[in-house]
């Protein structure tokens, strides 16, 4: 029975590995169901207990969770079309300050789930220790530095919207993860912001120098290696300002020569897409086992007609991204001379432009995107109640992740890989940290770090004469590369440009209108007239209320 149970938790599936439950088999409860001897009778069953530690990534899942957490929505290059349907918080944050306040972080909340996710592993490092020794050294070595690796991230989940949070490396109570431990210890203060990020990248230091560098044998296709390891601290290093651990990493991972960049930049957001060599690390979703609704989500409302019902457009990209985007000859984008070189605003663009967004015009499943006034696909004035009705507010609708001919995104739903990391991303932290290292001594490799992103899409290397003209480049560039990802609204916070770019201000589309064979475009406001709200506290959201009365060593950050 035992057996049979395990093997139909594989069915429910979570991360990009074949099929793995994640939810039943770390329920703390299923210690009264499986005795820990049935649960560790094999290195296979074993496995089944550690991989569940995977599912932190689909916590964080883009498209699988669009509906509530489609973090560039809170930024300035995506808007929900939504005031408050679909369970959108989107607009009701950014545009009157709700879902977040002394209580806690609102829409941003995680930390009941962070903790119950770190409780799982710490309980799992335990049993590892415990059990796991009859199946060799190295398979505890490099089960360890999964789950290690994976609580690490938990951690960052806290940290990015938090700061300085509470540690805890043990099931239950005091400080250690082999060393037997396990008292109550329920009040503890918070570590400060800096000794949390020491503490993650720590951890991601100890999987990295222990997990394998390459799939291969039973480390399937969904596994952690060095690379995805090495690529977590490029990542969170930025966040820490540790900018020369961050360089070092990136430069790790293309060292491990495991990872390229996919030279069919489109191609990786489909299904087809899901095996490319620029994946580091992916959610990979499966017909009939485990598929996300993005499709549903998202797709222009025009698309409602394939059959009958059912297409959104929930999020739509703003003119903040979309002008972003450069001709393909690498000459930017603007509305005040775009007519005199080119017959329309969209066609001429880079290649990531027509990769990420529909627009007015665009070839679309046999048919032309008409975003227009009264357009098949339509625009529709944004405004503080309802929806747009799958129409667009900003003269655009999203075409990156969406799955050309699924005629049947209704009921079949989408199937597309969801990036957690890709190697041009490694090449972006790459830049930057080696930028903030020291512009002058490491300009040139800094430059060419960014200069391939741009040339796998055909478009000239950039220049820059200072680190401010530089990181210019570097946030334009992730905003157009990783838009989707969800980096952006993190990326804003910790470049401390959050309050600047989203605080009394408003984000914009643009409307178009039909004359004949004419079009005329209009730059427009898609926030209803209303300037946006992110003062300076939001930097570090409040702790929940919960933690600080249960808690009495735990302070709140300053301001709430």
């Amino acid at each position: 029975m035992i057996k049979k149970n395990i093997i139909r938790l594989l069915a429910v599936a979570s991360v990009c590995m074949p099929l793995v439950s994640c939810e039943d088999v770390l329920d703390v409860n299923n210690e009264k169901k499986l005795s820990d001897l049935a649960v560790w009778s094999s290195a296979d069953a074993g496995d089944m207990y550690v991989l569940a530690s995977y599912k932190i990534f689909s916590d964080d899942a883009q498209l699988a969770g669009c509906r509530n957490k489609f973090w560039d929505s809170y930024s300035d290059i995506s808007k929900s079309t939504s005031w408050s349907q679909y369970g959108h918080p989107y607009n009701t944050f950014i545009l009157q300050g709700l879902n977040s306040g002394e209580f806690g972080a609102g829409a941003f909340e995680c930390w009941s789930d962070q903790y119950t996710r770190i409780r799982r592993a710490n309980v799992c490092l335990r049993d590892l220790y415990e059990y796991g020794s009859k199946f060799g050294d190295e398979y505890l070595k490099t089960r360890s530095a999964e789950i290690r690796l994976c609580r690490a991230y938990s951690y960052f989940m806290l940290a990015r919207v938090y700061g300085g949070v509470i540690l805890r490396t043990e099931s239950s109570g005091t400080t250690g993860i082999d060393d037997g431990t396990f008292e109550e210890d329920v009040v503890r203060p918070r570590a400060t912001e800096a000794q949390t990020y020491r503490f993650i990248l720590d951890e991601l230091n100890y999987a990295a120098e222990n997990l394998p560098e390459k799939l291969s044998g039973t480390w399937l296709r969904g596994r952690a290696t060095k690379a995805f390891a090495y690529g977590l601290i490029s990542r969170i290093a930025l966040y820490a300002g540790l900018y020369s651990e961050a360089a070092d990493a990136a430069q790790k991972v293309t060292d491990l020569g495991t990872a390229s960049l996919d030279p069919d930049f489109a191609k990786l957001f489909t299904p087809d897409g899901a095996t490319s060599a620029e994946y580091i690390f992916n959610i990979r979703y499966q017909q009939g086992k485990l598929t996300h609704q993005w499709d549903m989500s998202v797709r222009p409302g025009g698309d409602s007609n394939i059959n009958g019902t059912g297409a959104y457009a929930e999020h739509v990209p703003t003119a903040e991204l979309c002008d972003l985007y450069e001709w393909n000859n690498g000459t930017p984008f603007s509305w005040n001379d775009w007519s005199a070189n080119h017959t329309d605003p969209f066609t001429d663009r880079e290649p990531r432009f027509q990769a990420t967004v529909l627009y007015n015009g665009a070839s679309w499943e046999g048919r032309t995107i008409d975003a227009t006034v009264d357009g098949y696909d339509g625009y529709y004035k944004f405004e503080k109640t309802g929806s747009t009705g799958g129409k667009t507010c900003t003269g655009y609708f999203f075409r990156k992740f969406l799955q050309e001919g699924n005629t049947k995104f209704n009921v079949d739903m989408s199937t597309t890989p969801e990036p957690v990391m890709r190697y041009a991303e490694i090449l972006l932290n790459q830049a930057e940290a080696l930028a903030n290292v020291d512009f002058a001594a490491n300009k040139a490799k800094a430059l060419d770090c960014v200069n391939k992103v741009r040339a796998r899409v055909n478009l000239p290397a950039k220049d820059a004469s200072s680190l401010e003209d530089f990181m210019k480049i570097i946030r334009e560039e992730r905003a157009k590369e990783l838009v989707g990802e969800g980096f952006r609204f993190w990326d804003l916070r910790r470049w401390r440009l959050a309050e600047a770019t989203l605080n009394g201000t408003m984000m914009h589309g643009v409307k178009i209108t039909k004359s004949g064979d004419t079009f005329n475009y209009e730059v427009v406001d898609c926030d209803a007239g209303s300037n946006r709200i992110y003062p300076e506290r939001y930097n570090y959201f409040s702790i929940p209320l919960s933690e600080r009365s249960n808690n009495s060593a735990c302070t709140n950050n300053p301001n709430w």
